[in-house]
């Protein structure tokens, strides 16, 4: 059995404010248990004090200790936010700043506490950027260790200069939902490899 952890990057912090990366993320979770891959949990990451920084913790009130144990625990990694400015969020940002501590993190044999594990993006917006978004998502988590599967990436975004968002819509776009099937199987597929052969790092 494999599990996920999805990062909500939103800049809402309220937990009880509707979020359209919430929807991406559920629309990721249908796909994800045909493969028998459960979503432990969606972590909001604004509804916690994630302190800036590079270290694994900041002192005290940092909430990123206990949320990096959770990280680390999970084989599938989502990494979901939205669109601002035609890239991904500064909460996205931050969570990226604060895994860079796993590049001083390594084993014996020299691999990152993140080694074989897997990474994908949820990502929405009313505005064009998801291919940055998810190039800077994706260049950074492999920078930190993680894995990214082919078709690593389910997003979508609105027309330019809209007011629809992806939460608003009556009906997932049946690309959307295609893509997260290919996404899942994807991460699932190569998960499961990873965990039953990890990476061998050097002796």
């Amino acid at each position: 059995m494999l599990n996920a952890l999805a990062l909500n990057c939103t800049l809402k912090a309220d937990e009880s404010e509707r979020s359209s990366t919430d929807a991406m993320i559920a629309v990721l979770a249908d796909s994800f248990a045909e493969h028998d891959v459960t979503i432990t949990e969606t972590v909001r990451i604004a509804a916690l004090n994630i302190k800036p920084g590079v270290s694994s913790d900041e002192g005290e009130g940092d909430d990123w200790p206990a949320l990096r144990k959770k990280i680390l625990a999970a084989d599938i990694l989502i990494f979901g936010g939205p669109i601002w400015m035609g890239q991904i969020s500064s909460i996205a940002k931050r969570v990226l700043e604060r895994m860079d501590a796993f590049i001083s993190e390594t084993d014996d044999q020299s691999r990152m506490p993140s080694y074989s594990k897997v990474a994908i993006a949820a990502i929405v917006g009313n505005e064009d950027g998801a291919h940055f978004s998810s190039a800077q998502l994706f260049q950074a988590l492999n920078d930190v260790g993680y894995t990214i599967p082919a078709v690593a990436a389910c997003y979508w975004v609105g027309e330019a200069m809209g007011s629809t968002d992806f939460q608003d819509l009556d009906k997932t776009p049946n690309k959307v939902t295609e893509t997260a099937a290919m996404v899942a199987g994807n991460a699932a597929h190569l998960a499961g490899l990873l965990k039953a052969k990890p990476y061998p790092g050097q002796d």
